[in-house]
């Protein structure tokens, strides 16, 4: 497996990543019965936490044991594409709310 470092290509896969979850979060609570404010107030909770632990600036431990993740997206069968340093997915979450809740 080939480690290739390209920041544009990583922006744009961690930019439909975390806009990908984000939207299966919220259509999962749309399911449960929330709507309005709390759907996007829950959403949008849920979203920035889930990008916290993708950067690794949530602390991670169980048992003694330190979780340190570090993002990166398959490019083809042998190559992952990262960017150098931790993903920053949270700095999407803005405008991911905006598309799905003010657009």
């Amino acid at each position: 497996m080939e480690l290739t470092l390209d920041t544009e290509k990583f922006e744009e896969l961690q930019k439909v990543f975390i806009a990908e979850i984000t939207e299966t979060v919220m259509v999962k609570l749309v399911e449960a019965g929330l709507e309005g404010q709390q759907l996007e107030d829950a959403t949008a909770s849920i979203g920035f936490s889930i990008a916290s632990i993708l950067d690794d600036t949530t602390r991670i431990e169980a048992d003694g044991v330190v979780v340190k993740p570090y993002l990166t997206f398959r490019g083809n069968d042998d190559e992952l594409i990262h960017c150098g340093e931790n993903s920053y997915t949270y700095e999407f979450m803005m405008g991911v709310m905006k598309k799905l809740f003010h657009s």
